[in-house]
């Protein structure tokens, strides 16, 4: 396996052009995203904000653009990009000198070699009604850059959560964690380890990483790909050719946690447990059609049992491609395929509207036919705007629905998960969420945030995959779960990287006892005051 994963990874790197290198910057250090879409949604930048995560070197560069745009700025955007200039200026002058450095544990930079590498730590406390818990987690990161084409970055990270927080079948924003624990423990560690290798050129760029990544425009949680699960690794390839078209391929190795008895074995005196393979292809075309219009399209599929190599040809229609290489004589039980499409408007300056819609099984001679259809769409609405009257401001509204069965499939190998955490929306399937926030930055470095979020689950629906199993079930016909939550949080960055942070929330999980039991952890259920306080350094 790995000799194919270096051949097929090596027709790649034929490429030249100028100087270009990628390090991606991870979706948790939220402050540096929120301001990036705020620029765009003032019209100072343009981005794609249905694909993430971006390169350090595309953050630096859209930086430096808005600061030669200082007469549309605010004077705290002025100096918040001041403030992140002083770490994404690696990227943008030759050496070590001429900029006001943050700092690094460790950093080099000469013509040839880039070299940056800093500690993680942070601690989190929350405490309510039910009782108080926590998250500590402490690690280290590097990234580096050689010639001008090629990028390495590696990180780890060793958590622990008092209480479990985050299993596969929780419905939370927090990241996934695979925890190491014994059967009666209330709480474990679990470690995250992200990295990987890139090539680079002036349109684009490859590489074999384990990381996170989100496709679907959104404020809170993306329902197409959400990046909520444990990281993977993957082969990622992005190119743009031209400034109207975008084009993004990812090949996954997934997590399948279905036991393959036929290749289990004992050696020694220990049982060697082997999983089925699994694998996702997804990729998605994306065309600026009109100035600050995003039209995007694209499939994936996710497949088990062996590695196909028609797969790794990024620009397939991949359900097409399952009719041949799985069927077999007639016999054609097929893999699980996935269609999707996000629409992003920045047309009107200041306005950010977007549309992202994921279609699960995927027929084209019942695509028309409502009743069949109405199972099997997951759609988000929304609208953020940041207004010239309140500097520094972003006010959003998000609407979410997900119909019946969305999400699932009746072969345990092909479900759209990894590590049993979905690939998808958070809420999973049948479940609809309403988001409202408010985003201010009255000074450069402190992010300010209130937010309301009215979500609900209705019945959880098994899919059989035979006669009309998934066709027609009712949305959310009766409410089994619940969770009404009102948020207010501040987050001072002290120095790059580097937080001091608190929050008080007011919410009210209920529902029906197994319901609830398995989709919220028992110290957060119930109505309660969530009071939480941190620090860290690094995420």
């Amino acid at each position: 396996m790995d000799k194919k994963i270096v051949i097929c990874f090596g027709w790649l790197i034929f490429f030249t052009s100028v100087r270009a290198q990628v390090v991606f910057y991870h979706l948790s250090q939220t402050e540096v995203y929120s301001f990036l879409d705020e620029l765009a949604n003032q019209k100072i930048i343009d981005i794609n904000s249905a694909i993430k995560p971006y390169s350090r070197l595309f953050i630096a560069q859209k930086l430096s653009e808005a600061q030669q745009q200082a007469g549309l700025l605010s004077e705290s955007q002025k100096k918040q990009i001041d403030f992140l200039l002083r770490d994404f200026n690696k990227e943008l002058f030759p050496g070590k000198s001429g900029y006001k450095k943050r700092h690094d544990l460790f950093f080099y930079k000469d013509s040839l070699f880039t070299l940056s590498v800093n500690p993680i730590g942070g601690y989190q406390i929350w405490k309510n009604e039910n009782d108080n818990f926590y998250h500590r987690w402490v690690g280290a990161e590097a990234f580096g850059y050689v010639d001008p084409h090629a990028g390495v970055y590696a990180s780890l990270r060793d958590n622990t959560h008092s209480r479990f927080l985050s299993l596969p079948q929780h419905l939370t924003q927090m990241p996934a964690a695979v925890y190491k624990h014994g059967p009666n423990a209330q709480g474990g560690d679990f470690s995250e380890s992200r990295g990987g290798i890139t090539y680079a050129w002036k349109w684009g760029h490859a590489g074999i990483i384990k990381d996170h990544f989100t496709w679907g425009s959104n404020y809170h949680g993306a329902n197409i790909f959400s990046g909520h699960v444990p990281s993977f690794p993957h082969i990622t390839l992005q190119m743009k050719p031209r400034s109207w078209f975008e084009f993004n391929y990812i090949h996954g190795f997934l997590v399948s946690d279905v036991l393959d008895t036929s290749r289990t074995y004992v050696g020694g005196v220990k049982k060697r447990s082997v999983f089925f393979p699994k694998f996702l292809a997804a990729n998605m075309y994306t065309f600026s059609v009109l100035n600050g219009l995003k039209a995007s399209i694209g499939n994936s599929i996710v497949y088990s049992d062996e590695f196909q190599l028609a797969y790794l040809i990024p620009v397939y229609f991949f359900k097409s491609v399952d009719h041949t290489v799985t069927n077999t004589g007639g016999n054609f039980t097929g893999q699980n395929s996935q269609m999707y499409f996000d629409i992003n408007s920045r047309q009107i300056k200041y306005l950010n509207l977007y549309l992202s819609v994921f279609i699960d099984e995927i027929s084209i001679g019942d695509f028309w036919d409502s009743e069949k259809q109405s199972n099997f769409i997951s759609g988000k609405i929304g609208a953020a705007v940041s207004p010239p009257v309140i500097r520094n401001s972003t006010f959003v509204f998000e609407y979410t629905r997900t119909n019946p069965v969305v999400y699932k499939h009746f072969v345990n190998t092909t479900t759209f998960e990894s590590n049993e955490f979905n690939m998808g929306h958070y809420l999973r399937d049948n479940a609809q969420e309403i988001y409202a926030a408010v985003r201010y930055r009255p000074i450069a470095k402190l992010y300010l945030e209130a937010s309301l979020t009215l979500a609900e689950k209705g019945e959880d629906y098994a899919y059989l995959g035979t006669g009309n199993s998934g066709i027609g079930l009712p949305f959310i016909e009766k409410t089994f779960w619940k969770s009404d939550r009102i948020s207010f949080s501040a987050r001072f960055e002290v120095i790059n990287d580097g937080f001091v942070f608190a929050s008080v929330e007011s919410v009210n999980t209920t529902g029906q006892k197994d319901y609830l039991d398995a989709y919220t952890p028992s110290v957060m259920q119930g109505k309660l005051t969530n009071i939480s306080a941190g620090i860290n350094f690094g995420f």
